[in-house]
């Protein structure tokens, strides 16, 4: 389920880059959301009503997990290139370790504090790396994609409670419900500033019915499962394909730190995964973990 997921995220960036040639930045998320709230509502189980106290916190995760992140990834690619992308998205579970500790106010291990320094400094490199020369990326691209994993970190956290009362096919249904109606005002303004091209078409398809849908209900069962931190496994392997994807089918440029700092990240990811020794972490510690202070 790990490698489905890496390989599917992998190419999103290499989808996102298509669609921005033709379209606007925030047709992007609408369109994305839309496709994949139409493939998960074809699983019966999936569609399932929620309780009036749950709609805020869905609210909340349709704009933090989707809505945000969905539409900062194609602003940011419009100066970092598809490779670059990558690399970041992949210090995600760093990001995921340090915000999951502010969530449950307690300090994380050594050895998870050591993985997120490797990974930090993976992504530092990655980051500086790129900005150099005249086709490099820009500051702000950065900056944003950097913010778009914060949003991802915080929502999987926010959503471990509603998907242990909801299961995770209809958590993420409804998740993409709230995400569409958060896009939608700026996606259809944005819509006079694209031109139509079967080429953008499908890849937003894809990023949304197998991306947003299909994987997204994986991915909520993995996390389900395994806890915020070790759900994000696979996520290490998005790099890869994404530098594969962008180098072969993009042209993009990659300066050799770049791919060291990847290849950091990667390993600051893999320590994050690693299960804590019992003195430090019990069997129960992913359910804390995942636990939200405001839940």
């Amino acid at each position: 389920m790990s490698i489905a997921i890496a390989l599917v995220w992998g190419s999103s960036f290499l989808w996102i880059s298509v669609a921005i040639d033709h379209v606007a930045a925030p047709v992007v998320p609408l369109a994305r959301c839309a496709f994949g709230c139409a493939a998960l509502a074809c699983f019966p189980a999936a569609r399932r009503r929620i309780a009036r106290a749950d709609v805020a916190r869905f609210a909340f995760l349709g704009l933090c997990w989707m809505a945000v992140p969905f539409l900062l990834f194609p602003i940011a690619e419009k100066t970092v290139n598809t490779s670059v992308t990558g690399m970041i998205n992949g210090g995600l579970p760093v990001v995921t370790t340090i915000v999951t500790a502010i969530f449950v106010r307690r300090r994380p291990s050594g050895h998870r504090i050591v993985a997120v320094l490797v990974g930090g400094a993976g992504i530092a490199l990655i980051s500086l790396a790129s900005m150099e020369g005249d086709r490099g990326a820009d500051g702000r691209g950065v900056f944003l994609l950097l913010v778009a994993l914060v949003c991802y970190a915080v929502a999987v956290n926010v959503a471990r409670p509603v998907q242990h009362s909801y299961g995770a096919l209809p958590t993420m249904l409804w998740i993409t419900i709230f995400a569409v109606a958060w896009s939608l005002p700026l996606g259809i303004y944005a819509v006079g500033d694209s031109s139509f091209a079967w080429s953008a078409v499908g890849a937003m398809f894809v990023l949304g019915a197998v991306g947003t849908g299909v994987a997204f209900a994986l991915y909520g069962v993995l996390l389900h499962r395994a806890g915020p931190i070790r759900g994000m496994i696979g996520i290490y392997f998005t790099p890869i394909v994404g530098v594969l994807l962008g180098v072969t089918l993009r042209g993009d440029d990659l300066h050799l730190l770049a791919v060291v700092g990847m290849f950091v990240v990667i390993g600051g990811a893999v320590l994050t995964s690693r299960p804590e020794p019992p003195l430090v972490e019990d069997a129960s510690d992913d359910v804390e973990l995942a636990a939200p202070i405001q839940s």
